[in-house]
Order: C-alpha cells, then structure tokens, then sequence
C-alpha cells in the first residue's frame, strides 16, 4: 500500500519473555491491538522498541512479523538504523523484500558527522531501496547531531522518496524551521511530532504523532489529534495537559515505566533488556496511582 502518515500513529513496544528472548505471539496480538484502537500506521522499533537492544537476526524476525500480521490494514515502516552503516542498509533491503510500505532513520549514532556526512548518508540509504524514506530527527539521543531546515531541503530535492519526518526534538523554533524549508518545496510532506505533543505541532504543520502513550490510553490521544485537527484548542488544550503529564511519567527509565504501565492495563509485554532497567513492583505500583489519578483506568480499554 501506499503509506500515508498522519493522525495518531504507533511505534510499538518490543515484548520479551521472562528470559528476555522476543516473545512473537504477543507482539502480534498488540500489533493487532494497535490496528484495533485506530493506530493509523505502525513503527517498528523506535528506541522506545529497543532497537539497539536487538540483534539484527531478530530485528528482522520482528519486522516480519509486523508486516504479516498487520497484512495491510495500515502502513508499516521499519526502522533501520544500526550503529553499523552497513547494518541499516541490510535492514533496509530486508524491510523492501518482506513487503514493508517505508523505512525510517535517524542521523548515524555516536559520531559526531557533519552535514555533508549526514547528507551522504540519508541519499545512500534513500537510493539503496525504492521504498519511502522517512528521517527522524532526536538530537536528545544523539548528542546534538540533527538536522536543520538546509540540510532537509537538500534532501527534499535530492531524494523523490523522501515523504517526511519524525521531529522529537521537542522544540517549535526547530520544527517551524524544518516546515518552512520542506513544506515550499514538498507540500504533501509530512512532519510528525515525536510522542503526544500535538498541540504544539499541528497548527505549525504538523500531521500528527507517533505514539507513546498509545499503548496505555489510545482514546485519549485519538480525542487530542481530532481535537486539534478540529481547531478546538480548548479542549487540545486540556488533553495536552493530560498528555505531556503522562510524557514525564513515562520518560522516567523509558521504555520501562511504559512496559510497566502496560501491566497496570492488562497487556504485559515482559521485561526491558539491559542495560535498560526493567520496571519494579513498586514502579509499576506508584504507575497505577498516576494512571488512576487521572482517570485512565476508567476510560480506556483494559487487556488485549
């Protein structure tokens, strides 16, 4: 199919078994759950999905699996990017053989790479397969490295594949800089906030997020995107408020505390890898009494 981003999109978790090998048949069933509760696209594996915790071997198991069990209700792309160049263009061409509808990258990790290196590497990866190519810009993870409105127009003019961006910068001066260069030269492109800040990013151009929260309360981040895309920003307003609260929950020991609010609604997907800290009983414990606090116990779908 051909992928069309927008709304609320997922970047599932990655589940594993008490012994921390991947556990498939649950990762189906909340592939599936995502579909279900509206997950306009799926993701697979951002870091929220351990991506460096996994082998390449079963990175490409998992990526099989999304876009089998998916079978076309939504998009799927896979992330590619590795620590090895190499890595990510295997993972690219794998992702272009079993059918996936785009990739997504981020800038190489742990080197410090110009702009011209950046550069060279997005139109290597964006030349090595037909499929979308879609950036994703997180200088938290990365020591600073993004991109900026040149380098991304750039692109834009360099790679027709190119549809758009995941932005996790978390910052409106970097995302209305990126929309000015790309949206002139490429108007269907589409920006994508990281997580759930929506009201900070759709009325700026913004077509909406990939998710985090999604996996413990999908209703509440369908009403925030329809509210913003409605332009109610009274109600935007609120549920943001409710969002970023359930952010700064989260992002303590991330993916973790997610993995462990997921217990707490019925959809356990095992442990974290190390060196990733696997939520306690007395995380997931003080999880539940935030998630109660704010009602989402009561409002939002419980089990599988």
């Amino acid at each position: 199919m051909a992928i069309k981003l927008g709304g609320v999109m997922q970047s599932p978790v990655t589940p594993l078994k008490d012994d921390f090998s991947p556990d498939l048949p649950a990762f189906e069933r909340l592939l599936d759950f995502h579909v279900r509760t509206s997950g306009t696209a799926i993701s697979w594996p951002h870091h929220k999905g351990e991506s460096l915790n996994l082998t390449i071997e079963e990175r490409k198991r998992f990526a099989e699996v999304a876009v089998k069990t998916v079978a076309g209700r939504v998009g799927v792309s896979v992330h590619v990017s590795a620590l090895s160049v190499e890595d990510s263009l295997e993972l690219a061409r794998h992702a272009e053989k079993i059918g996936a509808d785009a990739i997504i990258a981020i800038t190489p990790y742990f080197w410090n790479p110009s702009k011209e290196a950046i550069y060279e590497h997005f139109v290597r990866l964006g030349t090595a397969v037909d499929l979308p190519l879609i950036a994703y810009n997180s200088p938290s993870y990365l020591s600073g490295i993004e991109f900026d409105g040149e380098l991304l127009a750039r692109l834009i003019k360099r790679l027709p594949n190119l549809i758009g961006m995941k932005e996790a910068s978390f910052n409106s001066e970097k995302f209305i800089d990126l929309a000015r260069a790309a949206l002139p030269l490429r108007p269907d492109f589409a920006l994508v906030t990281g997580v759930e800040y929506l009201l900070p990013s759709v009325p700026l151009g913004g077509v909406g997020s990939y998710s985090s929260a999604g996996a413990i309360c999908p209703n509440l981040c369908n009403q925030a995107f329809d509210a913003c895309a409605a332009k109610d920003w009274d109600k935007a307003r609120e549920l943001q408020y409710k969002l970023s609260r359930l952010w700064q929950l989260f992002r303590d020991q991330y993916p973790s505390s997610l993995k462990g609010g997921m217990v707490m609604m019925g959809r356990p997907v095992g442990p974290t890898r190390a060196p990733l800290p696997t939520a306690t009983k007395e995380r997931q414990q003080y999880i539940r009494t935030q998630l109660e606090e704010m009602g989402i116990l009561d409002t939002e779908p419980h089990g599988w």
